[in-house]
């Protein structure tokens, strides 16, 4: 099954990655497991950036899901640019896409992924409603306050 980068999303934050020539694997290109942590790194840095990092004893973002479409090989030496988007914020979660790709090859994806973001409580061990100021980032241009899915 392949999950697909909706068409409807807006951009929010901007990463570069340094390939690594260490990344590579014994095929000659940056291995699998580690567009994952692009994906991860991406987005970590834009949760921390608008002040909600993941927080293991309190209230903030887990990841429910995540998911990878590799289109090309990646290959150090270089540098990925990860885009990262926002989507169909509902009651407790959003959704979260990146694209990568190489800075010296501006507009080709290399890769694309993205993951479900819900808001949790760790204390209680349960999901809970999104506060209004993360709510108010990650609502689509043009979309009506309190819009929800």
């Amino acid at each position: 099954m392949r999950y697909l980068v909706p068409a409807v999303k807006k951009l929010t934050h901007e990463y570069r990655i340094q390939l690594r020539w260490g990344d590579m694997d014994a095929m000659g290109h940056i291995n699998n497991t580690l567009y994952f942590r692009y994906l991860e790194m991406a987005r970590i840095d834009w949760l921390t950036r608008i002040g909600a990092p993941p927080n293991p004893g309190g209230q903030g973002p887990v990841i429910v899901n995540a998911f990878c479409n590799f289109y090309r090989q990646l290959k150090a030496p270089g540098e990925v640019l990860a885009r990262h988007y926002v989507s169909d914020p509902g009651r407790t979660a959003f959704e979260t896409w990146i694209t990568l790709e190489r800075v010296d090859e501006p507009g080709l994806i290399y890769a694309e992924g993205g993951a479900t973001t819900l808001w949790f409580d760790a204390r209680t061990d349960k999901a809970i409603a999104l506060p209004d100021w993360v709510r108010e980032i990650v609502r689509p241009e043009g979309a009506p306050e309190g819009a929800a899915r």
